[in-house]
């Protein structure tokens, strides 16, 4: 199953030293992810003037509740980086797969 996770970044005075202290543990999970086929896609959601203000990625497991576990140990949901997460079942389209 393909999965649309949509994070939106804590807004406190805080958020962005919790982001800093985090991301590499995030980009290492997510390294491994992506090695194990489930992060298949992800940018950085930036706001009108530039900053960083979340996360979009398009995840693949087999279950929700595989993503749920994942999602479990992610540093910025643990770190409370990400405050606002929606996530919707997708399907990546043809054209845009890996051969």
């Amino acid at each position: 199953m393909q999965f649309l996770l949509i994070a939106y970044d804590a807004t406190d005075d805080k958020a962005l030293e919790r982001r800093i202290a985090a991301r590499d543990a995030h980009l290492a999970l997510i390294k491994q992810n992506h090695s194990e086929g489930h992060a298949r896609y992800g940018a950085a959601i930036l706001s009108d003037d530039g900053k960083m203000v979340g996360s979009m990625m398009v995840l693949e497991y087999p279950s929700r509740a595989e993503l749920e576990q994942w999602l479990a140990a992610e540093p910025y949901v643990l770190q409370e980086v990400w405050a606002n997460l929606q996530i919707t079942e997708c399907k990546i389209a043809p054209s845009f797969a890996p051969a």
